[in-house]
């Protein structure tokens, strides 16, 4: 069986968040389930977004959807732990671009690897139910260089 790999690029991160793991986040093997890991990344990106005061439905003029989303598990989680989570931008377009997101927590004196993911994103028009194109606002923010 082939995996998905996906290659982190070498620059800082866009984005970095904490998330501690909750007790709903855990399925039947007491570990974070597979449909948290999504959530956890859904959580981080309006946390990025929110940082400069944007949505989902509107990110400098833009709304957003996701088109695909791959993930690759690394690890496991456990309640208490806390979620470091650094998202990266890349593939900016006129109309879509690509997030991100590597999950990993510190469990003792250890870095884990949680998770590997990438979300395709796309800007949307809600009203007319098709892709748009992307605001300069939203490009600027998406593309802004980072010093962490």
């Amino acid at each position: 069986m082939e995996r998905v790999k996906i290659l982190f690029p070498d620059y800082n991160p866009r984005f970095v968040t904490t998330i501690p793991i909750r007790v709903s986040d855990l399925n039947y093997g007491n570990h974070v389930g597979n449909d948290a890991i999504l959530s956890l990344m859904h959580e981080a990106r309006m946390q990025m977004l929110a940082s400069n005061n944007y949505s989902e439905m509107n990110a400098g003029g833009n709304s957003m959807i996701m088109g695909d989303v791959m993930i690759a598990y690394k690890g496991e989680a456990f309640y208490g732990d806390k979620i470091l989570i650094k998202i990266f931008v890349e593939e900016v377009t006129r109309k879509t671009f690509n997030l991100l997101y590597h999950l990993s927590t510190e469990r003792n004196g250890k870095i884990t690897d949680i998770a590997h993911a990438k979300t395709g994103m796309a800007c949307f028009d809600y009203s007319e139910r098709r892709i748009s194109m992307m605001t300069a606002e939203l490009k600027q923010f998406l593309t802004k260089e980072t010093n962490e």
